[in-house]
């Protein structure tokens, strides 16, 4: 779609400069104007979506591929055909922790379905016929309080309901042959859950120092860590579900900007370790941007990878190896790519590139250990 094909004596719209192409050299205004029919639109979006697809094809292969050559194409002034830096991690960033949600979800569900699953068996497993005396009875009880107990322990908050439904289901059963035989029955109180506890009412956080707007500020910032801390314990399965799937909403909104924090924190550490290199920031923070959305990319199919190996085990075993081994694969490159990366941006030796690749890794692993315990907090503080 374009109206105008020859451009000699035409002005700017905007500025009266003369025009030498379909943008103005001056301001940068579009020769095309924006009223223009329904089907104009959708040509001018698929055109758009078309170059923007084009760009992928060239940037992705190469960012997974082929480590460190998207920087020094940029380096060397070959930008056109790829994905800008930034947009390339961000938009990565942002689908990878999407994917890892959904994943997240997933494997939540088949915990829960797991543990009830269990429960479900260790209530059902025996009522109590097969026991003639009251000592078998309680020794029998005992067992299977235990392994209601275990499940507790190691389950989700979201099946806990189901296990004390459980739990006074066998009480019961006990209690009717205890008097069967007899005997006085056993204790029938369930044990209460965390959710139970009385909690004082706790004291504000103050700190004299700030002024009262900030005091304020850090205050409703505990208070609702407390209050999700508290949902999370809450009376009813519904209740928990719903808290935990609040904090997990607010913990997963927060990692996407947490992790953009490291992008120039790392670049300043490569700048420390070559600092003798006298490369400008800027060329290290393009080396972190190519790096983490490596990273994401990596995150990304790593997830994918796992999902599928979870789906397919019970259809298709051999499906699930060659996923499993995939996953595994994708581990294994993440280091060994980050490693030929540093060494054929920089260019040293390998012995020295080995031990700063150690060192920057070991700094970051720490870095990404306080922006995970960051993140976590502000998801319970949502």
């Amino acid at each position: 779609m374009k109206d105008l094909i020859s451009y000699e004596g035409a002005l700017c719209a905007n500025c009266q400069a003369p025009l030498q192409g379909e943008y103005c050299h001056h301001c940068g205004q579009s020769v095309h104007s924006v009223l223009r029919p329904v089907h104009g639109l959708f040509e001018e979006f698929f055109e758009t979506f078309l170059h923007i697809d084009g760009r992928i094809l060239h940037t992705l292969p190469a960012l997974f591929l082929k480590p460190g050559f998207l920087t020094l194409e940029y380096f060397s002034g070959r930008r056109v055909r790829y994905i800008a830096p930034f947009r390339l991690m961000f938009v990565l960033c942002l689908l990878a922790f999407f994917v890892l949600h959904l994943a997240t979800d997933v494997i939540a569900q088949r915990i829960e379905q797991r543990h009830q699953h269990k429960a479900a068996v260790v209530e059902q497993g025996t009522d109590f016929s097969q026991a003639y005396t009251a000592q078998e009875v309680r020794r029998q009880l005992a067992i299977k309080l235990d392994a209601l107990e275990a499940t507790r322990a190691i389950g989700s908050t979201a099946v806990v309901a189901q296990i004390d439904q459980a739990e006074q289901k066998v009480r019961q059963q006990a209690n009717a042959r205890l008097a069967q035989l007899g005997a006085p029955a056993s204790a029938s109180t369930v044990a209460p859950s965390a959710g139970d506890n009385s909690e004082g009412t706790s004291k504000p956080v103050h700190i004299g120092w700030l002024p009262d707007f900030a005091n304020q500020r850090l205050a409703d910032f505990v208070q609702h860590i407390r209050n999700n801390a508290k949902a999370l314990r809450g009376h009813t399965q519904a209740e928990r579900r719903e808290a935990w799937e609040h904090v997990a909403a607010g913990i997963y909104g927060a990692l996407p900007g947490t992790m953009l924090v490291l992008v120039p924190v790392f670049a300043l550490l490569l700048k420390l370790f070559y600092l003798f290199k006298r490369r400008l920031y800027m060329e290290h923070l393009i080396v972190s941007l190519h790096s983490h959305a490596f990273l994401f990319a990596s995150l990304l199919l790593i997830v994918v990878a796992g999902v599928l190996n979870t789906w397919l085990k019970p259809v298709a075993g051999w499906a699930a190896y060659m996923a499993g081994g995939l996953q595994g694969l994708l581990m294994l490159w993440v280091p060994a790519y980050l490693l030929l990366m540093q060494k054929r941006v920089y260019r040293q030796g390998w012995a020295m590139t080995c031990v700063k690749y150690w060192c920057i890794g070991w700094c970051y692993v720490w870095l990404l250990m306080v922006a995970l315990i960051v993140a976590v907090t502000l998801g319970f503080a949502h």
